[in-house]
């Protein structure tokens, strides 16, 4: 036989998160028409960036796709020339791919990368009606060009060597370098 706290205080308590809800005015988000702005530090859409005369940073050394744990990066590097010049290094990633169907938006490609060539952006509209969709080409992953840049290929402008554009030696400012000036200041 069921005691008295089983039989009338359970299905009150139950019903407890019912009633203290139901006359609370409630929270619609308005998502398709108002965007809410995201953590700085987001996880979101990658991006492949340039140096600034517009030469691709990636330099085809497949750490990302190593680093990968969905398997889900796929780059076919290919040698540069001084004809037909993509990276300052001596290769470039000729084929760059990303599969959002199994990647996790994890950030480990992003820190496996020696040039920062592959960063995260705040984009997060990921979601597709077709699934060849979500296979993400270097064309669709690649920065835009920005005023100044020049479309690759092309010789360096920045510098001699490709090791100018790893040191910065160009003049340009970089973010890395310049936290790193500020923070050896005394």
């Amino acid at each position: 036989m069921p005691t008295l706290k089983e039989s009338f205080w359970d299905p009150i308590a139950g019903f407890g998160v019912t009633f203290r809800t139901m006359f609370r005015k409630p929270v619609t988000e308005q998502y398709p028409f108002e965007k809410e702005p995201t953590a700085p530090r987001f996880h979101g859409r990658h991006q492949l960036n340039r140096w600034p005369d517009g030469l691709e940073k990636c330099i085809g050394c497949e750490l990302c796709a190593w680093a990968c744990p969905a398997d889900a990066i796929y780059v076919e590097a290919d040698s540069n020339t001084d004809a037909k010049r993509f990276s300052p290094g001596e290769r470039y990633g000729r084929v760059y791919q990303i599969n959002y169907l199994r990647c996790i938006l994890c950030g480990l490609c992003v820190e496996a990368c020696p040039t920062r060539a592959l960063t995260m952006t705040n984009e997060y509209e990921l979601a597709d009606n077709n699934r060849a969709d979500l296979i993400y080409e270097k064309s669709d992953l690649l920065a835009p060009l920005l005023p100044g840049m020049e479309q690759p290929p092309h010789p360096m402008r920045l510098g001699e060597t490709d090791g100018d554009y790893y040191r910065n030696a160009t003049g340009a400012v970089d973010d890395s370098t310049a936290s790193e000036q500020g923070g050896n200041q005394q």
